[in-house]
């Protein structure tokens, strides 16, 4: 290949697709396992490579020259090939830094802990340093030189001001977890991950959900992209590219999620919606009953509402990993905050906000067989539609209406910010 990425697993990178937005080459991934590493640096058999996980380390004895900042660092994650000599370069260290600049996430004269003590940790280090932090502690699940436990960071550094995540804690495809809580620290200013898929993990939900500023890593994915393309080609990328990228980047990734009553249009609002964006749709009630092999019906009279519910979460729980998909919710996912939670990880949240009157029972909805039944259940769930839809959609209308208010919404929305 002439240009690409090489790491151990790469089965769901976003970079190609970055690449490919900032320029007219190819970008290929090449997964490599670890005896096959020594053999492709000795064949130089690239112009210019990215390198991500567990090689930052690895390839620094094949090169012939390293840049003084990646030297410090002691981590590499770009390789250029200039007439068969290898030079490294570190450009996560700008991408890091620049992830920090656009949160406006300050850091001077402040204490902060980097959870994880791999080769993402050291570029973490130098980034702190470099933007003024009194106090750099690193974390891990085994104490080691100039490395605490997670619980020592709890226990002794509490009144820590800046979290950084370094580890893949609540990476794709394990969407759960978090290497430590941010609030075990309530003096926080700022919460950092380095993990951009999903684009909101755990650890970046609940420093939100405490008021404290925090971003995903995709900016810093999308910055370290466009320094390494400088490197490939030795020429300057327009600075404002990289805004446009990344607000492309964020759309084409983000779900759109529908909730609402039964009833309420979200399948036909879907369906519309997949065929005017070209995005596969995927419905939670139609993979319950592609699993169980069951109708829906059939499991609520067999074994109740708590069985399937706890089918419901699972489907929704696999269906939150997908990215750029219109997910379509039964009526009764959000009466599960961990159904919300999972859904928000890749997902803009749509109410869809259809009238009680609007509201047709059919036979074939255990919760929403008759009139009085919808009623109750309306009365029920119109309170927590409202409280964890992202945006409420009136429904007061025709379906082509709703699919064209969601499609605008979606389309111009100003993503992380």
């Amino acid at each position: 290949m002439e240009y690409g990425l090489i790491g151990e697993h790469l089965p769901h990178s976003f970079s190609p697709e970055i690449h490919k937005k900032i320029g007219d080459y190819k970008y290929e991934i090449k997964e490599l396992r670890p005896e096959e590493l020594e053999d492709f640096l000795k064949n130089r058999d690239f112009k210019g490579i990215n390198v991500t996980i567990p090689y930052k380390q690895a390839v620094i004895p094949f090169l012939d020259e390293i840049d003084e900042a990646a030297k410090e660092i002691g981590a590499v994650n770009t390789i250029v090939n200039r007439d068969g000599k290898l030079f490294g370069y570190n450009t996560d260290f700008g991408g890091l830094k620049a992830l920090f600049e656009r949160n406006k996430i300050s850091v001077s004269g402040k204490k902060a802990i980097i959870l994880g003590n791999g080769g993402t940790s050291k570029t973490a280090e130098a980034v702190l340093k470099s933007l003024g932090a009194q106090t750099v502690l690193k974390t891990d699940l085994v104490p080691a030189e100039g490395v605490i436990t997670n619980e020592e960071a709890v226990l002794k550094h509490s009144d820590a001001d800046i979290l950084v995540n370094t580890t893949p804690c609540g990476m794709f495809p394990k969407l759960s977890g978090m290497a430590a809580d941010p609030a075990d620290f309530p003096k926080l200013s700022g919460a950092i991950d380095i993990v951009y898929n999903p684009l909101r993990t755990d650890f970046v939900q609940r420093a939100q959900s405490l008021g404290i500023p925090s971003a995903g890593g995709l900016y810093m994915l999308v910055m370290q992209a466009i320094l390494a393309a400088e490197r490939f080609f030795d020429e300057p990328v327009p600075k404002e590219k990289a805004e446009k990228i990344y607000q492309e980047l964020l759309r084409m990734k983000k779900n759109i999620v529908l909730i609402g009553m039964p009833a309420c249009g979200k399948t036909t609002v879907g369906k519309l919606l997949s065929e005017e964006l070209g995005l596969l749709l995927f419905d939670s009630d139609e993979l319950i009953i592609e699993k169980s092999g069951r109708q829906i019906s059939d499991i609520f009279e067999k074994e109740g509402e708590n069985a399937f519910r706890k089918l419901e979460s699972e489907a929704i729980f696999e269906l939150s990993g997908k990215t750029g998909a219109i997910i379509s919710t039964g009526g009764g996912a959000i009466l599960n905050p961990e159904n919300i939670r999972n859904l928000s990880k890749n997902g803009k949240i749509y109410f869809i906000d259809r009238p009680l009157e609007n509201l047709v029972p059919t036979s074939d909805r255990p919760t929403a067989s008759t009139s009085e039944a919808i009623q109750k259940r309306f009365e029920e769930r119109y309170p927590l539609y409202c409280r964890f839809a992202d945006k409420i959609i009136d429904a007061n209308c025709t379906a082509e209406e709703v699919c064209k208010k969601i499609k605008e919404d979606f389309q111009n929305e100003n993503f992380g910010d």
